[in-house]
């Protein structure tokens, strides 16, 4: 797989069916290595490994609904009191973060109403704290 621009993990990878299954600490089970979700198992090890959030308060592929419609999103990591604190849309390294992915994780978090909203490709990251006003950020905030 690609090289991110994260630190180097380790993971427990398969194969079956013809295919690369990496295994996911969070939903406990094998999921097919794609792009994104190379990107994914990544930026969720680099939360919890490099930045010590809470295991216990991240959900990979969590069901929202917006519209009536279901959707997924990425990675939601909660707040100690059980309420969507953080966002993360993740895409596959050879996909540019523009004005469409910032609006999927915008519309994702219309739902969450989230503090922070995070778009990342593996490579670029961008971070972005939601109050009033939304405001780029440099780096991921710290959990509290």
């Amino acid at each position: 797989m690609v090289k991110l621009n994260l630190p180097k993990f380790d993971f427990k990878l398969k194969d079956a069916d013809g295919k690369v299954w990496i295994f996911d600490g969070i939903r406990k089970k094998y999921v097919v290595l794609t792009s994104e979700e190379w990107v994914r198992q990544n930026f969720v090890r680099y939360l919890i490994d490099t930045l010590h959030y809470p295991k216990a308060l991240i959900k990979v592929e969590a069901g929202l609904t917006y519209n009536r419609l279901s959707k997924r999103s990425d990675i939601v990591v909660f707040s100690r009191g059980g309420t969507p604190w953080m966002v993360v849309e993740c895409k596959a390294p050879g996909i540019v973060l523009d004005e469409k992915s910032l609006m999927q994780a915008s519309v994702y978090n219309q739902t969450l109403k989230a503090s922070y909203v995070v778009v990342t490709n593996g490579i670029n990251h961008l971070c972005f704290e939601i109050t009033s006003v939304v405001k780029s950020l440099r780096e991921l905030p710290s959990f509290v």
